[in-house]
């Protein structure tokens, strides 16, 4: 069947009068030069579509009043409109008018212009205002509206490139698009920096470095008037932010991934379906509020205000059918028509809250529902597991076959680095994988690739920040130092601040930051990497710049230069992992690993600092590999327990980095205070 015979199969002859409840959104016919519009809404007693020019946005070119006896099925309103009969059409809204009494839940306000869930684009006129959406009278003029789609979806030239897929030698890099080229000494096109084409243009560097996964923050289109430069705080889930494209956005979006899977790099994205922009109660009316705040949002059990386990001002209400359909329509979207490779979903134990905010983790419907879709199209899922009020890091998130944020990882390795006494054991168990997390028995079959290792991300310290303060500095935020996480797990290495640290704290932090990147590559399970980590970016002690649309965030690529060691250090950690698949196994390492101490034994005591073992490779057709901890301020005679001296070859050593590439001469070696040796076998 052609594509102009299934067209008209779809749309019948009443669909052609009255317009069709599906697909939901506006819907180009190409063969019958129509659109169809679908919207849901269950509680609105009038709907009015309003179609507008390009020159005009105060102004509807023809406004159709949906007659509820024709053009609604079920809870779905829906009309049709020929291009004739709308002659210079580009962009769409909705008027709606329902009950308002936001004591009871209802919210509807006609005297707002609402945007369309499902529009596949998003324009904002110049004179666009949050604070218009959120004051009481009409913002007509300055409300963001939907674009018209005016042909079919777009064939785009994929290329011949695979899609690609990574196991042992996965390597994830977080990045902001708009931070990563930003400055001008990003060396990226000027015309082009802070855009997905500007990321074309850097793929070189991620070559060189070994990354083999983006993971890019939020894209989706999010409200440029309210403030939050991360982008976590989404109105539409199916543009692509307009700000981040130098050109048409879907276009260079899909340009950008044809560009990274033509080098064999993933594309993951950070996905926000857990709230939206219009926060609070005294929010902006953009969308969902005004088109069935009851049927999109968790509500309070007296309705009159908003389940805020987001910690952003609303919740959406992901059990109803309405915000399932919104979501798996949005994922199917960006799998099939951008070709994404996998999703990090922000607050993912939001998707087990039901209606009245109590926890379902048994069968929660859109954990299952996405993962049946992403099983039928290869996608990888991957699940921030906590909320304001609930942790499900692990086996207690119900997506069983997901990957997870390990915040434990995180939290463990930092202990150990800054030097807190007795911390062996949990070191050992986030090498090994967190089986603790993740148990691979008979009734859970977990594997440790499931656990997605980190050490740093977006929010928090950044790495050289970590090794850099041991206090916070938010003011620059405007809430008085009094927003993000106190629990940081840093040390300043005896002097708090980056400027004018003195030079002995200066190197220690450097051994600092290659001890934690060798944790990090060391680790079974799955990495990932903060951008601008690998040259000691810093933020200047802000651990929570979600609103600095400025330089604090922006990548100084000056520091690569200044930091081409630590850069060094990294890829020669990251072409030694994947050139070793026994680090990152599809399962447990199991009896091919031996734990050392200094000596023959492991010690847990209290007070212990140090750790060896010996990773067996046999198995998996690999070298042994033999590494030796010293988490102690004090030089350490570590015994290697296996194999003769000549048999090792030091590879690694974050004490003196330079030093490698010799054959021991001596069983006993000594590990400098605060270091980490790596060892591998000859043969």
């Amino acid at each position: 069947m052609t594509r102009r015979e299934r067209l008209l199969r779809e749309f019948g002859k009443w669909d052609v009068r009255e317009g069709s409840p599906g697909p939901l959104g506006a819907s180009w016919v190409e063969p019958l030069k129509s659109w169809n519009f679908a919207l849901y809404s269950r509680r609105a007693t009038s709907v009015t579509l309003l179609l507008y020019g390009e020159k005009d946005c105060l102004k509807p070119i023809r406004e159709i009043i949906l007659n509820p006896r024709t053009n609604k099925s079920g809870r779905i309103w829906h009309c049709w409109v020929s291009a004739q009969d709308a002659p210079g059409a580009c962009r769409y809204a909705y008027r709606i008018n329902g009950p308002y009494d936001p004591r009871s839940g209802y919210r509807f306000d006609s005297s707002k212009i609402l945007l369309d869930p499902f529009a596949r684009s998003v324009y904002f006129p110049p004179n666009a205002s949050r604070d218009a959406a959120a004051q009481p009278g009409p913002n007509d003029g300055r409300a963001p509206l939907g674009v018209l789609p005016t042909q079919e979806e777009e064939e785009f030239d994929w290329g011949v490139a695979q899609l690609p897929r990574h196991s042992h030698d996965l390597i994830v890099y977080e990045l902001h698009v708009k931070g990563f080229t930003a400055r001008a000494n990003s060396g990226v096109t000027p015309a082009k920096r802070g855009t997905f084409a500007g990321l074309i243009e850097k793929i070189p560097y991620l070559l060189e470095l070994g990354v083999t996964a983006v993971e890019l923050m939020p894209i989706h289109q999010y409200d440029p008037g309210e403030g939050n430069y991360w982008g976590y705080m989404t109105l539409n889930f199916f543009s692509p932010h307009r700000d981040y494209a130098a050109s048409e956005p879907i276009d260079e979006f899909r340009r950008m991934v044809k560009a990274f899977h033509e080098k064999n790099i993933e594309v993951w994205l950070d996905v926000v379906y857990n709230h939206t922009s219009e926060g609070g109660a005294d929010g902006p009316v953009y969308s969902y509020r005004g088109i069935d705040n009851q049927s999109y949002y968790i509500l309070s059990r007296d309705r009159a205000t908003y389940d805020n386990s987001s910690g952003c001002g609303n919740t959406t209400r992901c059990d109803h059918p309405a915000v399932r359909a919104l979501i798996l329509e949005s994922l199917r979207f960006w799998m099939n028509q951008m070709r994404v490779d996998g999703f990090r979903f922000d607050l993912a134990s939001i998707f087990t809250r039901q209606s009245d905010g109590s926890v379902n983790l048994d069968h929660p419907p859109l954990i299952m529902d996405i993962g049946l879709l992403a099983s039928r199209n290869g996608t990888r899922l991957i699940a921030e597991a906590w909320d304001i009020g609930s942790n499900l890091l692990g086996r207690a998130f119900p997506g069983i076959n997901w990957r997870q944020w390990n915040g434990k990882f995180r939290d463990d390795v930092r202990d150990f680095v800054r030097g807190v006494p007795g911390c062996t054991g949990s070191l050992m168990m986030r090498l090994y994988g967190s089986d603790d997390l993740f148990p691979d028995n008979l009734n859970d079959s977990y594997r440790p690739f499931q656990s997605v290792n980190f050490v740093t991300a977006h929010d928090g310290f950044c790495l050289y920040d970590l090794v850099s303060h041991n206090f916070k500095h938010n003011e620059a935020n405007g809430h008085g130092n009094r927003d993000g996480n106190d629990d940081n797990r840093s040390w300043n290495c005896g002097y708090e601040g980056v400027d004018g640290a003195p030079e002995a704290v200066l190197d220690l932090r450097k051994r600092q930051v290659r001890n934690f990147m060798c944790f990090l590559m060391l680790a079974n399970g799955t990495p990932m990497i903060c951008a601008g980590d690998e040259f000691l970016t810093t933020r200047k002690g802000n651990n929570n710049p979600y609103n600095q649309d400025n330089e604090l965030n922006y990548l100084d690529w000056d520091l690569l230069k200044t930091n081409r060691d630590i850069f060094h250090f990294l890829q020669r950690l990251i072409a030694f992992r994947k050139a070793h698949p026994s680090i990152a196994r599809s399962s447990y390492w199991r009896d091919d690993i031996k734990w050392y101490g200094c000596g023959p034994c492991t010690d847990l005591s209290g007070k212990s600092r140090t750790l060896a073992y010996c990773l067996h490779g046999k198995s998996v057709n690999d070298s042994d590999i033999y590494v030796a901890i010293n988490g102690s301020d004090c030089p350490e005679v570590f015994h290697i327990q296996e194999g003769r001296a000549s048999d090792w070859i030091l590879v690694a050593d974050t004490f003196s980095p330079e030093t490698t590439g010799k054959p021991l001469d001596s069983l006993n070696y000594i590990v400098g205070p605060r270091t980490i040796s790596i060892f591998v076998s000859k043969s």
